[in-house]
């Protein structure tokens, strides 16, 4: 009788579950579905917006020698805007005259970057490919509003994610980039999109002289060679320009969109931009204490705080732009964090939620809401972050700061002495 039963059942094994691992067998698959869904469902067939084509054909003109800013900038259909520096540098777009499989080949690359830049953050904080944070990583970000616009309009914010991401960890000495490696690549971003231009401001706080000189000389080098090989250079001064100095009201989620769009008067737009901008610098100055004690904490939230500053107080601000914010997230293992604050959080999924709340028979109140909750998102995170770094600079005793990093990371890096305004520290590279 033992025999038979022991055929047809037998003892639970008796050892603990195994979580991650039960994890990764659920958030590997969840993970890849999403990324074939967004790639192959989403973004080769195409969306209403077309950011691409703009940008190939102005690559193309480029090659075949002919003006590249020769459109008509009155209507709402994306423009290129990129100045002579960026399209040099986008040109070889331009090379093969088939858009549909450059298309489908830039798609790809834009995906393969941001899925390479989240395995890089999954490692900046402190976890190992191998952990459940990198596939949750990728299906929670290809979920976003962000990526499945950035690649469904198939432009180049994926590829500008995984330039920051880069950038960051180059500043802090993550792999084998340097100083002048970091801001080469904050260059590039800032060539293609200055709304990259006041992260100069993270090399700055750090005295990083390289960093800087770096990021500002690639785009002057870049504009200098492109402008007499660019037909029609002379156009972006005398027509991009202007156009860029304006507000427009169509999917604008700024500030100043909003303002426009709804008619804000004068005062009320300044003041609302004042108190957002003071919010930007306070926790800016709040977090700069933490620079050297908490790096990685730092220069995440403090680049997020600058580009949802930019987004927010700029003449244009887009909701895929939130991308750029994801870096801040993976400060969450970290004691010192501002992810501790659920009103972070709040900001960070109005900004990337992917929820449409246009509906039938309230299509103007749907658009509304799908255009501003990123600004309202936005507002909040920078509002959350500035009340956050206040209380956690006054609090927070700098010993308390170099542990709280330190035991938050799983890997150790070495020590290595640096001069930081004439006195030798002993900083651990985390």
């Amino acid at each position: 009788m033992n025999a038979i039963r022991s055929a047809w059942s037998s003892p639970a094994p008796d050892q603990p579950q195994n979580w991650p691992a039960v994890a990764n067998a659920f958030l590997w698959p969840l993970a890849l579905l999403l990324v074939v869904h967004r790639v192959f469902a989403v973004a080769l067939p195409g969306t209403v917006t077309d950011d691409f084509t703009t940008v190939w054909s102005a690559a193309r003109r480029f090659v075949l020698r002919e003006p590249v800013y020769n459109e008509v900038y009155y209507h709402v259909d994306p423009h290129y805007l990129y100045n002579p520096g960026a399209t040099l540098l986008l040109s070889p777009l331009g090379l093969v005259d088939n858009m549909p499989a450059v298309r489908a080949l830039f798609i790809l690359a834009n995906a393969a970057c941001i899925i390479a830049a989240l395995a890089w953050l999954t490692r900046l904080a402190g976890r190992t490919l191998a952990s459940p944070v990198f596939p949750g990583a990728i299906a929670l970000a290809f979920t976003t509003e962000a990526v499945t616009n950035t690649l469904g309009f198939s432009n180049i914010n994926g590829i500008l994610f995984l330039g920051l991401v880069v950038f960051l960890a180059w500043l802090l000495g993550e792999g084998n980039g340097s100083s002048w490696a970091a801001g080469a690549v904050l260059g590039l971003c800032i060539l293609v999109k200055p709304m990259f231009a006041p992260l100069l401001l993270l090399p700055l706080l750090r005295l990083d002289w390289r960093a800087i000189v770096g990021a500002i000389v690639v785009p002057v080098v870049f504009n200098a060679v492109a402008w007499p090989l660019t037909p029609g250079a002379r156009d972006y001064i005398d027509v991009v320009a202007p156009y860029l100095k304006q507000t427009r009201d169509y999917a604008n989620s700024s500030l100043a969109g909003a303002a426009v769009y709804f008619g804000m008067p004068g005062w009320l737009h300044a003041g609302l931009f004042l108190l957002f901008a003071a919010a930007v610098l306070a926790a800016v100055v709040a977090l700069a204490r933490f620079r050297y004690t908490a790096p990685w904490m730092w220069a995440a939230t403090t680049a997020a705080v600058l580009l949802a500053g930019v987004c927010l107080l700029s003449s244009l601000g887009q909701a895929y732009y939130s991308m750029m914010l994801f870096p801040a997230v993976f400060t969450l293992g970290s004691r010192l964090s501002a992810f501790r604050s659920p009103a972070a959080w709040a900001g960070i999924i109005l900004c990337l939620s992917p929820l449409s709340w246009v509906v039938e028979g309230h299509y103007v109140a749907g658009r509304w809401l799908d255009t501003f909750l990123p600004t309202v998102g936005w507002a909040v995170f920078i509002v959350a972050v500035a009340a956050w770094a206040v209380a956690a600079a006054l609090n927070t005793p700098v010993a308390e700061a170099t542990e709280a990093t330190t035991h938050s990371r799983t890997f150790n890096r070495p020590e290595r002495t640096q001069r930081h305004g004439g006195k030798h520290e002993v900083q651990r590279l985390d």
